[in-house]
């Protein structure tokens, strides 16, 4: 991972806000599809293909290459953007997005893209594939990494809880899982369905190292997974603090845009506002 010096952020930012703009193109697109977590995530997600993880577009297969897991599915048209935007299909396949007969469907399905390294769908069981894949690089005595992306609300599912009692068990080092705590999930605010705090206390009590970070940082991303990768004998888990449907302001915080289809002003509206924030990045950084 190399250094994160003021053009690196610069660049983050501006690949952020397009794969945001991407996001809710493709999405506007299709007439339906997440797009809450989608855009809260765009910052992790820019954090990892463009700076943070060891991949090659050119060579998706290639032996030393970091191991992504994307659990929630769900929230694959931002995946999807990214790699777009890292090389690994053109971008403007982005509009075939839930198509018929698209790469592109509503959840990833592993061996239809390059760079999808796991088919999902169910929640609560994303952290059991990427348990797994941590134990074969053990066994195989491979240095690469694995990260699985978790939403907070899937770890309403038993299942997650039993590999991550596995891989605290196993002193899985080579495992980092981010946590999207956006606080929402489709039919209202996570503590008020099904509470999930102290959710680190809950991890630690696992065996896992705990991070806390502002999900839309890239100086506290880039640091978080500087710590991770110093870790010793045991899993980290990176809970990134998020806002829901972050860089369009009616959609903020607001739980009903986990799924919810835009209104032609809408759309139009939360792409205007993405161009103004361009504007801001450019300016910030003369």
């Amino acid at each position: 991972m190399t250094h994160l010096h003021e053009d690196k952020i610069k660049f983050l930012e501006e690949m952020a806000l397009r794969i945001r703009h991407d996001t809710i193109e493709s999405v506007i697109n299709a007439g339906s599809g997440h797009v809450a977590g989608p855009l809260d995530m765009a910052d992790i997600f820019t954090a990892l293909y463009f700076h943070i993880l060891k991949h090659d577009p050119k060579n998706p297969s290639w032996l030393e290459r970091d191991r992504l897991v994307l659990s929630n599915g769900h929230i694959c048209p931002v995946q999807y953007a990214a790699l777009a935007h890292a090389g690994y299909f053109p971008v403007e396949e982005l509009k075939t997005l839930r198509k018929f007969g698209t790469r592109l469907q509503g959840h990833p399905h592993r061996g239809s893209l390059p760079g999808i390294e796991t088919t999902s769908g169910p929640l609560g069981s994303g952290l059991s594939q990427a348990v797994g894949m941590a134990i074969g690089l053990k066994m195989d005595k491979r240095p690469n990494q694995v990260v699985a992306l978790l939403s907070d609300a899937e770890h309403q599912a038993g299942q997650l809880w039993e590999a991550a009692t596995l891989a605290g068990k196993l002193r899985l080092d080579n495992l980092t899982a981010i946590i999207d705590r956006n606080n929402i999930q489709i039919d209202g605010m996570t503590e008020d369905v099904m509470p999930l705090e102290p959710l680190g206390e809950k991890y630690e009590a696992f065996r896992w190292h705990v991070l806390e970070i502002n999900g839309h940082d890239f100086e506290e991303i880039h640091n978080a997974f500087e710590t991770a990768r110093a870790i010793y004998e045991k899993p980290v888990v990176i809970i990134a603090h998020t806002i829901a449907g972050k860089g369009v302001d009616f959609m903020e915080f607001k739980y009903e845009w986990h799924s919810k289809v835009f209104k032609p002003e809408e759309a139009k509206e939360a792409l205007s506002q993405l161009r103004t924030l361009g504007g801001k990045i450019q300016s910030e950084h003369q």
